[in-house]
């Protein structure tokens, strides 16, 4: 199953903005990882059903790949 468009739209605003917010970035550099990420790809084509996961959870997934030793501090 794949959301609406504008849906997506929506989540993408709202992941990006809590991304930004973790990682302490601004909200272009966390759009740019975003759209570069394998989150936002599956998101898009609608491989999987990851838009129906949290922006939070999915902003936490992009912490872990742009910042992978964190959880090693």
């Amino acid at each position: 199953m794949t959301a609406a468009p504008l849906i997506l739209q929506i989540k993408y605003t709202d992941i990006v903005k809590t991304f930004a917010q973790k990682a302490k970035i601004s909200l272009d550099k966390a759009l740019a990882f975003f759209y570069h990420s394998a989150e936002y790809q599956l998101l898009k084509d609608g491989v999987s059903d990851l838009h129906c996961m949290t922006p939070e959870y999915i902003a936490e997934d992009l912490m872990e790949q742009a910042f992978p030793n964190a959880a090693d501090a």
